[in-house]
């Protein structure tokens, strides 16, 4: 058949030489997905069972991606969506029903409660706040029609490391599943699967991205059990992911290990320089013997993060504080953290309902910069 010009545009009739093979995942971009007889047409988006079919279903890029968070955490399959919120949206949408009652820490990302309290309270699922630090008193909460428990080990902003391993035993006696935001630990510093928990999610815009240039989000299954559940929910909520976020996210885990090295390092220069600062009240770092389940954190954890908040004496005013986060140059202002550079971000109205601190908090993350420098930032500012 010869074809026109402008056919051969669309449907060209030469291809490049087969056999090219690199280090890197090669960038799959595509909705749709060819198929090679009408008798494989299937509409489903498990690809593990079935062919490629749509590419909204997941491409190699996506799948590649998502096959190494599994195994990089222990898990049974990952799915992916398009952010760190999407995630934790998704294991509510996917658990928890009508009439349900969920179980979420005082001390959640703030996004996690207002989706409780604006969503999924019009789906007639009562969401319960607890304390954070309940460890196995969590029992004392449940009751029959409970359908979910919420962790978050560190906590947002306030850091407190919960007894996850007390609250999945809890939880497993009455046969509810736990889920987990292990997003602190990208998945390595705490191990979710083998301290009991049966969904854990990364919003994997921090770490894993490292570099504040991705919005991506996991949620990792221990088992088989939610496979159904969850992979129906994310097909209907139409949670596709960009194939070339996921690209920059496996670059971004093969530097994973000495990123997190480095951050941990500089973070505890920086969280102890602070520390000794007189108008410091506490460091809320994990690390730290001040930091609300410290304990916990030596038993569970094999390292800690770049993130940590510092609660500033009464006595300082909200002006001065303002006034010093003004004058950093090298700490940014701006939400999120785990990439490359520091960032610092006040929290002066904190809703807390258990573990108020009294003072203003400030939370700091540090990235990659030198840690002399970013003393010498830090004293220009503060030391006035």
């Amino acid at each position: 058949m010869t074809l026109s010009w402008k056919t051969r545009l669309i449907q060209p009739q030469v291809s490049a030489p087969e056999g090219f093979r690199s280090l890197a995942t090669p960038v799959y971009r595509g909705s749709t997905t060819l198929l090679r007889s009408a008798a494989e047409v299937v509409d489903h988006w498990d690809q593990r069972r079935t062919r490629y079919s749509y590419g909204f279903y997941g491409t190699p890029t996506s799948l590649e991606l998502a096959a190494r968070l599994a195994e990089l955490e222990g898990g049974y399959h990952t799915f992916l969506t398009p952010g760190g919120q999407a995630a934790i949206s998704l294991i509510f949408l996917s658990i928890a029903r009508s009439g349900g009652h969920v179980l979420v820490p005082d001390s959640a990302y703030g996004p996690t409660k207002d989706l409780a309290d604006r969503v999924l309270a019009r789906l007639g699922i009562e969401v319960e706040r607890y304390d954070p630090m309940a460890g196995g008193r969590i029992g004392s909460l449940f009751r029959p029609n409970t359908q979910l428990v919420w962790c978050e080990s560190p906590g947002s902003v306030t850091m407190e490391i919960q007894d996850v391993p007390a609250i999945a035993a809890a939880a497993r006696e009455r046969g509810i599943p736990l889920a987990l935001d292990n997003t602190y630990a990208s998945g390595v510093f705490f191990d979710a699967f083998r301290h009991g928990v049966d969904i854990s999610m990364q919003a994997l815009t921090k770490y894993v991205g490292g570099h504040s240039d991705i919005l991506l989000g996991s949620v990792t299954l221990r088992d088989s059990r939610f496979y159904e559940a969850v992979g129906d929910a994310h097909q209907l909520l139409g949670f596709a992911v960009s194939p070339d976020d996921c690209s920059l996210a496996l670059r971004g885990m093969q530097t994973l290990a000495v990123r997190l090295k480095q951050l941990e390092a500089s973070g505890l220069a920086v969280a102890s320089w602070l520390a000794n600062r007189q108008d410091v009240k506490a460091v809320l770092h994990p690390a730290f013997p001040a930091c609300p389940g410290h304990l916990e954190w030596k038993r569970d954890f094999s390292g800690s993060a770049s993130v940590f908040s510092v609660v500033f004496r009464p006595g300082v005013p909200r002006e001065r504080l303002v006034e010093c986060i003004d004058r950093l140059k090298l700490f940014k202002l701006g939400y999120s953290w785990g990439g490359v550079t520091s960032l610092v971000m006040p929290f002066f109205d904190l809703n807390r309902q258990h573990g108020k601190h009294s003072g203003w908090l400030v939370r700091f993350h540090v990235g990659l910069e030198d840690p002399a420098d970013l003393l010498t930032d830090l004293e220009q500012a503060f030391l006035r």
